[in-house]
């Protein structure tokens, strides 16, 4: 748990997707230091949820959208720190990933907010090859411009129990005698969805944290293809692991799909990099945090995809390769 005094304990902190995957876990945290939390959602309904953890007017729920920036403005009003949270990875990413990014850090600024976490990613780059890690360059940049003390926090893959990615892995494991394995060798450093909500209500609630630059990964650095089949373990699947050809899968990124799983061309582009966290920066440590691995936690999530469900006798023994 994050302690905290009263006194450094910012009195409203604004949360900008609080109700998706990572956000309801940072809202917990702050919950729990004894923070008021307003989570700011294009879909309020979304964040309904949130309402049990929350003491007697401790949560807040708005609607707002990070591309309008009258909505934007109105859900920092009173807020002493603000999170951004919000990202596509499809669709009109500049929009979102790149102005919704300015907007909220010129209106927090605007508001007076003493602090600004704003969450991107592993490879962000204004130059970068694909169009996502572009826009999140660019959003960088516009944060840096608009808040100079903002706290950007660049994870890894995230892992939990709402994930899109371990789920959707088991689950096609579940379903094909063979899995082919797209860029096998590309290398992550997949972060435990708490792990990183740690740190971002941490960056939020300390102001040692302001200006700067965070990388977030796990304990384990892991190649697609060891990922897939630590995943595999957990559900209790020996699915066969075959190794996709690039040919192939440039191929099929460029038709924009791959049976069963989605592959887009910028998708395709964005795994031909490494997604671990760099040498030599600041990472987990600086908030005292000790990662937790994927092989800890996710067989008790995915234990719905063994045979006899998750009450069944998990097996260690590792997948078929």
């Amino acid at each position: 748990m994050i302690s905290s005094s009263p006194s450094d304990t910012p009195r409203l902190v604004t949360v900008f997707g609080g109700g998706g995957f990572i956000g309801r876990y940072v809202c917990e945290a702050l919950l729990k230091s004894g923070a008021r939390v307003r989570v700011a959602q294009r879909n309020p309904k979304q964040a309904f949820f949130l309402q049990p953890l929350g003491g007697m007017s401790q949560l807040d729920i708005v609607r707002a959208d990070v591309a309008q920036p009258l909505s934007v403005a109105a859900a920092v009003t009173g807020a002493d720190a603000v999170i951004n949270l919000v990202a596509i990875m499809g669709g009109k990413m500049d929009l979102v990933n790149s102005r919704g990014a300015a907007h909220v850090a010129e209106a927090a600024h605007a508001a007076g907010a003493t602090t600004l976490v704003h969450i991107s990613a592993i490879g962000a780059d204004p130059d970068a090859a694909s169009h996502y890690s572009r826009s999140k360059g660019h959003g960088e940049t516009a944060v840096r411009a608009a808040f100079p003390a903002a706290t950007i926090i660049r994870p890894s893959l995230v892992f939990g129990a709402e994930d899109l990615l371990t789920n959707r892995f088991a689950g096609l494991l579940a379903m094909l005698p063979i899995y082919p394995v797209i860029a096998p060798k590309t290398r992550f450093q997949p972060v435990y969805v708490r792990d990183l909500a740690q740190a971002i209500a941490a960056a939020t609630l300390d102001p040692a944290h302001r200006g700067k630059t965070y990388e977030i990964g796990g304990p384990e650095v892991m190649t697609m293809r060891e990922l897939t089949r630590q995943i595999g373990v957990a559900a209790g699947q020996s699915t066969q692991l075959v190794d996709m050809p690039d040919f192939a899968a440039d191929l099929m990124s460029r038709l924009g799909f791959l049976p069963g799983a989605p592959l887009t061309r910028d998708q395709w582009i964005s795994l031909q990099s490494d997604n671990v966290v760099a040498a030599h920066a600041d990472g987990l440590a600086a908030f005292g945090i000790d990662p937790v691995p994927l092989s800890a936690v996710a067989p008790d999530w995915l234990g719905r995809f063994r045979e006899g469900g998750r009450f069944s006798r998990r097996s260690t023994s590792l997948s078929k390769s």
